[in-house]
């Protein structure tokens, strides 16, 4: 059986039992798919890029751990997000906020990007409060846009414990992310990541 041809379980254990050629198989298969999770999840390029590399490189040093208590794509899909999360949070403790384009005599935005980038960090941080297993889902759901299905099935849980860790998850958010309520709502704008129906989602609206 040739490699195109393999399971991915199949290429995970020859990987394992030292094929050189299993893993970029399996890589090549999942490319695609994994970059698109990790861009909607960044919505940055070249962080998401930096996220998919460091991502497949963990899922080369654990692939001896695979245990086929779940898809190989579940478990790829769980890599990537959480390198995208790890990448969020180092991005929370060193903000950067981008000059403004405007030039001289040029009219300043009420929501300038500085204020967007505030609200966005916030945002983040708020994420990396939150369990794992609360932040995971709400990142599937709400910043992906992963149905309840979709998300059950890449996680490998039900549905309801889906909806309730996604319930209990938006609850902590919307404590801690409440006093951006009024500032989203007024400008009516979407800060970097976050938008009014977001907002109001995480806050049980």
């Amino acid at each position: 059986m040739t490699a195109a041809a393999s399971s991915d379980a199949d290429l995970i254990s020859a990987h394992a039992a030292g094929d050189p050629y299993a893993f970029s198989e399996l890589v090549k298969r999942h490319r695609d798919r994994m970059w698109a999770v990790a861009l909607r999840t960044l919505r940055d390029p070249e962080e998401a890029a930096d996220a998919l590399q460091e991502a497949f490189i963990s899922a080369f040093r654990a692939a001896s751990s695979f245990r086929a208590e779940s898809q190989v794509t579940t478990w790829l899909h769980r890599i990537v997000v959480n390198a995208c999360l790890d990448r969020m949070r180092r991005r929370q403790t060193r903000p950067t906020v981008p000059l403004p384009e405007a030039g001289p005599g040029e009219p300043v935005a009420p929501r300038d990007a500085m204020s967007d980038r505030e609200t966005s960090l916030m945002v983040q941080a708020a994420l990396m409060e939150l369990p794992e297993e609360q932040r995971a889902p709400i990142v599937l759901v709400d910043v992906e846009g992963y149905s309840v299905a979709e998300t059950a099935q890449l996680l490998g849980i039900a549905e309801g414990t889906v909806k309730s860790r996604c319930a209990r998850g938006r609850a902590k958010l919307a404590k801690v992310l409440g006093h951006l309520r009024n500032r989203i709502a007024d400008a009516n704008v979407p800060a970097d990541g976050v938008n009014v129906q977001e907002q109001r989602q995480w806050e049980g609206r």
